[in-house]
């Protein structure tokens, strides 16, 4: 067999022809070219005809031979198209303006999904930087091209990436579980950009809107989809309560002048805050003893218990009711950070009651958050916006990728 016939079954790509290759240094140049003479814009992918000049030999990096570096070589065209005037070639082993082949990229996505950014740029020896933008690439190429299609149930979150309030708001679809839009910021503006990019007619369309209380958030939703019912995440209305229990449980541990007192309230935070059913003998006899010694700490443990069972109740009209009296009872409990509670809940009401309809939570983009700060940690920190959306979509919203085989498919010898 020929080697260059030996080459052309190694790289096992389409509409490519080999045409020698050469040792250089510790590497191997194979020298390729189209299958057909016909040159294609780089910009439109239409035909050009007339050819406007012929430039230097570029080299793409390419998959690795037996511990060698290989790189394709090509002596690049340019063409004057009619459309975007005088432009290179389209190549059909590269993507425009990328140094790299599609074989090499979708091997480095592949591994951008299982492993950190340090291991990876140092298996395919490539810069730490490259491995954002290569993954930009991936992404923009395989993402569906309309990914905002057919949107009913949403979700929407902000993400804190870096120090100094650095964020990134992030669009979940409820019914594929993927992100299908993130953009920097956190504002109404960087939602109303969301609503904008979707369009008047889609977002009618859209059903219901699961987000926590932010006024921004909120306010962006109303004015672009007036018709979409806004739920209010479960966790962040528990976490009100939690978090005024927490207020109150200080404000009681420093207002004691008795020794024995503050020794009896001493490690009762995250008894108080636990689920009442995991709680061990030895908790629940501090619980006792908190009911005992300090009635109004025992009183806002009841209310942050009494909300967190009121949200998940099933019976819509029931927990109506229910939430009424625990309203009630929050704003006379003589306890301040409750009675604040009370009248944030009360202010929100229609997005609480729309959970208890829907139970329809905000699960998924945190489940995601959680995601997103795996890849953080594993990429030792991302310093751009743009190369940490890249990874969430890579990552999030992309299937798994398979690993680039040597051979293609259809190939005997393909494994």
């Amino acid at each position: 067999m020929q080697l260059t016939k030996v080459l052309s079954n190694i790289l096992g790509m389409k509409k490519v022809r080999v045409l020698g290759c050469e040792f250089v240094g510790d590497g191997l140049v194979i020298d390729v070219a189209p299958t057909t003479r016909l040159i294609r814009c780089c910009g439109c992918g239409c035909r050009v005809r007339k050819a406007y000049d012929r430039r230097r030999a570029r080299l793409w990096r390419h998959l690795d031979l037996g511990g060698m570096q290989v790189h394709l070589r090509y002596d690049l065209r340019r063409g004057d198209c009619t459309r975007c005037g005088v432009r290179t070639e389209l190549v059909p082993w590269a993507e425009p303006d990328s140094m790299f082949t599609r074989h090499f990229e979708d091997q480095v996505g592949y591994l951008a999904q299982r492993m950190d950014k340090t291991a990876l740029s140092g298996l395919m020896r490539i810069a730490w930087n490259t491995v954002g933008s290569i993954a930009e690439r991936v992404v923009q190429r395989l993402l569906p091209q309309d990914r905002l299609a057919g949107l009913r149930v949403i979700g929407i979150d902000e993400l804190s990436y870096r120090k100094h309030h650095k964020y990134v708001t992030i669009v979940t679809d409820h019914d594929t579980g993927r992100v299908v839009w993130a953009r920097e910021g956190k504002n109404a503006a960087t939602l109303d950009a969301f609503f904008a990019e979707l369009g008047a007619e889609r977002c009618a369309e859209l059903q219901l809107v699961t987000l926590d209380m932010s006024q921004a958030y909120i306010q962006s939703v109303k004015t672009n989809a007036p018709q979409a019912t806004i739920v209010f995440d479960r966790f962040h209305v528990q976490r009100l309560a939690h978090d005024a229990l927490d207020q109150v449980r200080r404000a009681i541990v420093a207002q004691q002048t008795s020794a024995d007192e503050r020794r009896a309230l001493k490690r009762t935070r995250f008894v108080l805050q636990k689920n009442p059913d995991k709680l061990s003998s030895d908790e629940r006899r501090k619980v006792a003893l908190v009911q005992r010694i300090n009635r109004p700490l025992y009183r806002a443990y009841l209310l942050t218990q009494s909300l967190a069972d009121i949200l998940g109740a099933r019976q819509y009209f029931v927990a109506r009711d229910r939430l009424d009296g625990w309203l009630a009872w929050a704003s006379r409990s003589k306890l301040a950070p409750f009675v604040r509670v009370a009248r944030t809940i009360r202010k929100h009401r229609d997005g609480v009651m729309a959970y208890l309809n829907s139970h329809l939570s905000n699960a998924r983009s945190e489940g995601l958050n959680g995601k997103v700060r795996v890849i953080t940690r594993r990429s030792f920190g991302l310093h751009s916006a743009s190369s940490l959306i890249a990874m969430l979509f890579l990552c999030c919203s992309l299937p798994a990728l398979s690993p680039v085989r040597a051979f293609p498919k259809s190939h005997p010898l393909a494994v």
